[in-house]
């Protein structure tokens, strides 16, 4: 990867004097390639597959480049991973009847010589609805009853969601999930909003961000899935600087300068104070100004810079310059030049992480 800056910086005789430009069909052949088969590198999260299955489709269509799937396909696959209760008594065992991560977490375990089912996950199930709403899958022939009701079992006592029935942890992330499921599905039976509410509001930062848990440091990934939950909820307007402030349930002031403090000297975005410039901040972190109304204080123009000298000649994006590109960076590297409005990238629905239909 040592050549990549000069590959980036060369120009030819029809870029003129722009050194660095968004190499928008090299990233589509990136994709298409991890579509028709994931690199070796991706074995060990096979437990994973839908996650970027979504980081793949998704960023197709952010491409513009949704032609080079089959649609049909996608669908039966997705469909093929979702959980369901035997019987109507079955949904209310505790378990959570949404998405599997992918075919081999569908395999039984035995506890004791009896068989024990793997369980579907929270940010399987957003994924798997994301990638339908992304190929314009009718949500009416979902099943979103079992989803929705077993969701409700994930929900703890203080608002907070757990991914799973049982033994995992409980944080922003799943609150997120939860929410983008709801809405997806455009139905709140399965969570408490008031509950989750009080459960992000209380992730609040004495300097303005939000941490994962109540008490913990405040964190890109954390503060953007608090302010997109709230937003989906509709506990915060959209374009929120622009009214008035003194209702507002969260301290708007400290979060704006928390955010605004996070793009560096070099134009990326960290992910706390101290910390180096990552492609993927660009949209937790951008994202969240976005939604707030407050874009318009980012530097644009570095921002863009910094983004570039992260493209692979690979196609792709890697977390830093110089590496290796991936699809968690490459995608959210995507999104950042969406909300940029590049040329011919569709736009982008923030609080949803994808581009709607």
């Amino acid at each position: 990867m040592a050549d990549d800056d000069d590959l980036l910086r060369s120009s030819s005789t029809d870029r003129g004097s722009e050194a660095q430009l968004f190499d928008r069909d090299r990233h589509i052949m990136y994709l298409q390639m991890n579509y028709e088969i994931l690199p070796s590198g991706y074995e060990g999260q096979e437990i994973n597959r839908l996650t970027l299955a979504y980081f793949i489709i998704s960023g197709l269509h952010i491409l513009h480049a949704l032609d080079h799937v089959d649609k049909e396909a996608v669908i039966n696959w997705v469909l093929s991973l979702q959980a369901h209760p035997k019987n109507e008594a079955e949904l209310n065992n505790g378990q959570f009847y949404g998405f599997h991560g992918s075919r081999s977490s569908q395999f039984h375990s035995l506890d004791n010589e009896v068989s024990v089912p793997n369980n579907s996950h929270l940010a399987s199930t957003y994924c798997a609805l994301a990638i339908l709403k992304t190929v314009g899958y009718d949500f009416s022939l979902i099943n979103s009853t079992s989803i929705l009701k077993s969701m409700k079992c994930l929900q703890q006592s203080d608002g907070s969601f757990m991914p799973i029935h049982t033994g995992a942890e409980k944080d922003l992330r799943f609150v997120y999930c939860a929410a983008v499921i709801s809405s997806l599905l455009d139905d709140w039976s399965g969570m408490d909003k008031e509950k989750a509410k009080n459960y992000i509001l209380s992730c609040q930062s004495y300097d303005g961000g939000f941490g994962l848990i109540p008490g913990q440091e405040s964190h890109g990934g954390a503060t953007y899935c608090a302010v997109a939950s709230l937003r989906l909820m509709g506990f915060i307007e959209d374009n929120l600087i622009s009214q008035s402030t003194s209702s507002c349930i969260i301290d708007l002031p400290l979060l704006l300068d928390w955010c605004l403090q996070r793009q560096a000297l070099d134009g990326g975005f960290q992910g706390r104070p101290n910390k180096t410039s990552d492609t993927c901040y660009a949209f937790w972190i951008g994202g969240v100004l976005r939604i707030l109304g407050a874009n318009k204080f980012v530097d644009e123009k570095t921002l863009r810079e910094f983004l570039l000298t992260c493209q692979s000649k690979y196609g792709g994006f890697s977390k830093f310059p110089g590496q290796f590109p991936d699809l968690y960076h490459s995608y959210y590297g995507f999104t950042a030049f969406s909300m940029l409005q590049e040329t011919d990238l569709n736009s982008l629905s923030v609080e949803f992480g994808i581009s709607m239909i």
